[in-house]
């Protein structure tokens, strides 16, 4: 059985706080897999831009960035109250408005906001120094949360995983989270309790976190897998190759849509066809019990650009328009379970969380 207790991870961290609180660490993404780069990030505006611009990626992985950038931006602000909590919740906003569709981010946000304010509802004269520790001990306490929710739900869904060929889509590992990861956390969590594995990673288009991300991590841990196009998905289940799937999701609503990277909607479409099944590992922050249905969640847009250029290569005519969702909906009837650190439940399930 993997190990669960989050004290015991020796595994990859991509988002940190700084040994002296002062700034918040990343492991930039955008340089992967050629370049290991870390950067560490004091500003707002460095913070708010790492979050648009896929240096930190995957919802829990943004939530826990976006928890302890604010706590490292209120170092920076104003040492008279009033002033710090006009600067706190301008910051706050800043970074809501960052990424629409991960509710991981709304959530770590709130959680800081809650924090304060409660504290400041039981002393009103609460000093600045004060409200700073609480906001870095709100966010580590996320940070934490998020890397016990990862195991735990690995350890729930690795039973799940049949031997053989398992799908998976985008990048879902342990640098989309806390640490080990969610749909490829449950991977490592059966691959380490002696599950035979072959694991088939989407390449994801059309920023490639398959091929730069997945791979990478699976490579790193020495599990086997094998990269392929997104477009191959239909012809290796079709050739018995794939007994499962599994991906992440940015937002789960109360009937159990699930939004995800755009391009697993195609695969869930898939395993219906093929009789495989179709699992959704994530965290019960993902879950936005405020929404009704996967109609109701905001679809981030993103620039042209990511499917025009290549690298440094124009791909297609400079001037042809582009539409870019950068995920769609699973409607919940092509989910057979959605794995999360307080077990696997069916979609129907989820409203009684």
């Amino acid at each position: 059985m993997f190990d669960t207790n989050p004290e015991n991870y020796q595994g990859l961290r991509p988002v940190q706080l700084r040994v002296d609180g002062r700034a918040l660490i990343l492991l930039d993404q955008r340089a992967l897999p050629a370049d290991e780069v870390w950067l560490e990030l004091s500003a707002l505006e460095d913070i708010a831009v790492a979050i648009e611009t896929l240096t930190v990626r995957g919802a829990p992985a943004i939530g826990c960035a976006a928890a302890i950038g604010l706590y490292v931006v209120s170092l920076g602000m104003p040492e008279t109250r009033a002033d710090f909590l006009v600067a706190l919740w301008a910051a706050s906003e800043r970074l809501a408005n960052t990424r629409p569709t991960a509710v991981n981010l709304f959530v770590a946000l709130e959680q800081q906001r809650v924090a304060v304010t409660e504290q400041l509802d039981r002393d009103p004269d609460t000093s600045v120094a004060r409200l700073r520790e609480i906001l870095r001990a709100t966010a580590e306490q996320h940070v934490r949360a998020d890397l016990r929710a990862c195991l735990e739900l690995g350890a729930h869904g690795a039973p799940k995983l049949p031997p053989g060929g398992i799908l998976t889509h985008c990048n879902t590992g342990a640098l989309a989270t806390a640490g080990h990861g969610t749909a490829l956390g449950v991977i490592r969590s059966a691959w380490a309790s002696g599950t035979k594995l072959h694991v088939f990673v989407d390449e994801t288009r059309p920023l490639l976190q398959g091929s730069r991300l997945t791979a990478w991590e699976l490579v790193h841990d020495q599990i086997p897998c094998s990269l392929i196009c997104d477009n191959m998905a239909g012809a290796m289940m079709a050739r018995g190759e794939i007994q499962a799937a599994i991906v992440g999701a940015d937002r789960i609503t109360r009937n159990g849509d699930a939004a995800n990277k755009i391009g697993t909607y195609t695969v869930a479409v898939l395993c219906k066809h093929h009789g495989i099944p179709f699992y959704v590992a994530a965290p019960v922050t993902t879950i936005d019990l405020s929404l009704a249905t996967g109609a109701e969640i905001p679809i981030e847009e993103r620039d042209a650009d990511e499917v025009r250029v290549h690298g440094a290569a124009l791909r297609a005519p400079a001037n042809v328009p582009v539409r870019n969702p950068a995920f769609d909906v699973t409607p919940a009837e092509l989910i057979t379970g959605i794995i999360t650190e307080r077990g696997v439940f069916t979609p129907a399930e989820l409203a009684g969380l």
